[in-house]
């Protein structure tokens, strides 16, 4: 199958299995959902070294994810904590996007170091690079819809003698702040604000006819990934939705055998956590 491609069906196949830590810490609030945008965080996602968080993954296949706080990691100047998985396997968006990267606070944001995999596993075309130094990847008094972190790219292939452009963008957005929220599997919890990790492509196909250039959309400019977490203070990542959707050009995708469009939800729920 052409990379390309594997890079489409890949965002919408999530399902290896893994296990979760042993230890169970039940979540006891109480409080009701209601939005609230003057939500502060004096801890929004405690960074303490063996520090861990469970998640029941649920889409294509049920699964479970764990995630802990390594150690501590030297970057240049600044000193990060280390997030890894268990078994250096994940399923879900959020601890695969977090695996084997380096986070720290400043100013009332985490900031992200290493390879953002936006999908653990995913086969990627050379010349995609989702590496990134200091990724907003949230903000404690961002406003809905604010763009905190953005990076972009273009780059080319060739795929059976047909010339591929493939354009990029990844963006980290503020969204909504919570006094409570109720998860949608009615776990709640108190002082809740949510963000968003965006991924958009868009891949053209330019060819010389009869002199001139004609350009194909094979695929029309979309956001392929929108992912959406939702931070409990001093507790942290509580729940996860991501959806993923493609669309492609019907004879393109016809001539290839591939489905014309895709849909898919992923939703990751806390299950047990440890923080120090």
């Amino acid at each position: 199958m052409n990379k390309i491609l594997v890079i489409l069906f890949s965002l919408s196949l999530i399902s290896c299995a893994v296990e979760g830590l042993e230890s169970t810490i039940e979540d006891n609030s109480n409080n009701q959902n209601n939005t609230n945008n003057s939500t502060t965080f004096t801890d929004a996602l405690p960074m303490n070294s063996g520090n861990y968080w469970t998640y029941d993954v649920v889409g294509l296949a049920n699964t479970r994810d764990s995630l802990y706080i390594f150690g501590d990691e030297i970057v240049g100047a600044h000193t990060y904590k280390k997030f890894k998985n268990r078994n250096n396997i994940a399923t879900g968006f959020y601890c695969s996007s977090l695996n084997n990267n380096n986070v720290r606070k400043e100013a009332g944001k985490l900031l992200l170091t290493g390879n953002l995999s936006v999908l653990q596993g995913i086969t990627l075309p050379t010349g995609v690079d989702f590496s990134v130094t200091d990724f907003i990847i949230f903000k404690e008094n961002a406003t809905n819809g604010e763009i905190l972190s953005e990076k972009t790219g273009t780059f080319q292939q060739t795929i059976s003698s047909l010339p591929i452009t493939i354009e990029y963008r990844l963006r980290s957005i503020g969204g909504e702040s919570f006094a409570s929220y109720t998860s949608p599997n009615n776990d709640v919890y108190p002082n809740v604000k949510s963000t968003k990790i965006v991924v958009n492509l868009k891949i053209t196909s330019t060819q010389t006819i009869a002199g001139f250039p004609i350009t194909v959309n094979i695929l029309p400019q979309q956001d392929v990934v929108v992912s959406t977490q939702y931070l409990s203070k001093n507790i942290g990542i509580v729940y996860t939705k991501t959806n993923t959707n493609f669309s492609l050009n019907a004879a393109i995708a016809a001539q290839i055998g591939f489905p014309v469009t895709n849909s898919q939800v992923q939703e990751e729920f806390l299950d047990t956590y440890n923080v120090n």
